[in-house]
């Protein structure tokens, strides 16, 4: 009997979880904990870490997992390790669900660095407006440049104080060209940091700023270990023997 296990955070993941659900497949879907009120799922669902690797290859026996999809956020880089080696330990087959990354277009003006630290290096030292897109667990480095004036944008309010003074959005995504556009100008934004996580639902700011002109401090996504990769829930639908009815 199939029983598939969905590590999820990314908006495609609840895209995957409505047809397995249609397609009658025994599946649970995990959440890792970030976000305190997360979406409903048409799934049976789990919230929470599992405690490492070994904590996540006892729950694939245990819960007699089948299959594994990995379709975390492109920067949930320990996650999906975890997911590699558990995989391995138990000989469970695994996919990760991977949108592309962003790529360059005429007139973005990108600065590219490999992580949170050599964004925050990157940052100018004249004192500006900046638009920190890169979610509450990585904004610590920032610190070190405490004369700019932070907009962060998270989808709950942060339980503990910041590193350093900020105005704070509290917001859910997917967010719109116009919506982008407004906010950078009502702040007078004159940079954004954001992580190249690829996809439609978080492009917007990446258009907004190339029709500003604004420069974009692009952090790399991390390295991860070769793995079987796709891009689309037909294509996960397709390895686990059903077809997708996507748009059905």
């Amino acid at each position: 009997m199939m029983r598939a296990l969905i590590l999820g955070g990314i908006a495609d993941a609840s895209l995957l979880a409505a047809e397995i659900a249609r397609a009658g497949i025994d599946a649970v879907y995990s959440y890792g904990g970030r976000t305190r009120a997360p979406a409903d799922q048409p799934l049976p669902t789990r919230i929470g870490g599992f405690g490492g690797v070994s904590g996540l290859a006892d729950y694939i026996r245990s819960e007699r997992i089948t299959h594994v999809i990995d379709a975390t956020h492109p920067f949930a880089a320990e996650m999906s390790r975890h997911a590699i080696d558990a995989c391995a330990e138990t000989g469970t087959p695994l996919i990760a669900l991977e949108r592309a990354s962003w790529v360059k277009a005429p007139g973005d003006i990108w600065i590219e660095v490999g992580d949170v630290n050599a964004a925050a290096a990157a940052l100018p030292e004249a004192p500006a407006n900046v638009f920190l897109a890169i979610g509450r667990q990585h904004i610590a480095p920032f610190a070190t440049k405490p004369q700019h004036a932070y907009t962060l944008r998270f989808v709950d309010p942060p339980e503990a104080p910041l590193p350093f003074a900020a105005d704070v959005i509290v917001s859910r995504g997917p967010f719109t060209l116009d919506g982008e556009l407004e906010m950078m100008r009502t702040r007078g934004i004159a940079s954004i940091v954001a992580r190249n996580s690829g996809g439609d639902g978080a492009r917007a700011k990446i258009d907004a700023a190339r029709i500003l002109g604004l420069p974009v401090i692009m952090i790399s996504r991390p390295k991860l270990p070769e793995r079987l990769r796709v891009e689309s829930v037909a294509e996960v639908m397709q390895w686990l023997g059903h077809r997708t009815c996507l748009g059905a």
